[in-house]
């Protein structure tokens, strides 16, 4: 039987330091860490405690960088983003910062740029219910808003 080795408080704090140094990390995903490290409900609230008094976590400034990179690399929409960000326990507040930092003009145009991509590489599709019901299930997926999508066909079609 392997006996499973328990980290000191110390050891715990070290690793959650190194965890967090490396990437931007929220409190969902360092408690998440800590559990699967094996330390105890007790020791973990101490140790974020901490991770926060040193700045090691910060939840506005990881869903910031979050929402930024998801937006560039990823290409999300606000609504996407929101969800996630909820999804790892992100207050509103946080969440409603890191979405105003996304530029809207930025925004706009990436949503654009997608859209129109999107309905051209469907041009092969005969049935245009069928090409814009295709286009706005991408954009959906992507986490744009229903009113832009809406939008998009007004103003193309």
């Amino acid at each position: 039987m392997i006996q499973k080795k328990y980290l000191t408080t110390e050891q715990a704090l070290q690793k959650a330091k190194h965890y967090c140094s490396y990437q931007e990390r929220c409190h969902f995903e360092v408690t998440e860490k800590l559990y699967s490290l094996g330390v105890w409900k007790k020791d973990v609230e101490g140790i974020i405690s901490q991770l926060i008094e040193e700045n090691y976590v910060n939840e506005e400034r990881y869903a910031i960088t979050f929402a930024s990179g998801k937006f560039r690399i990823k290409q999300w929409g606000r609504v996407k983003i929101k969800y996630e960000l909820q999804q790892k326990k992100i207050s509103p507040y946080c969440i409603k910062r890191a979405l105003k930092e996304i530029d809207d003009s930025e925004y706009e145009k990436t949503f654009l740029k997608l859209a129109e991509e999107k309905w051209t590489s469907l041009k092969s599709e005969k049935n245009i219910f069928t090409r814009k019901s295709k286009t706005q299930d991408y954009l959906l997926q992507k986490g744009f808003e229903h009113e832009m999508i809406n939008g998009f066909f007004k103003n193309s079609g």
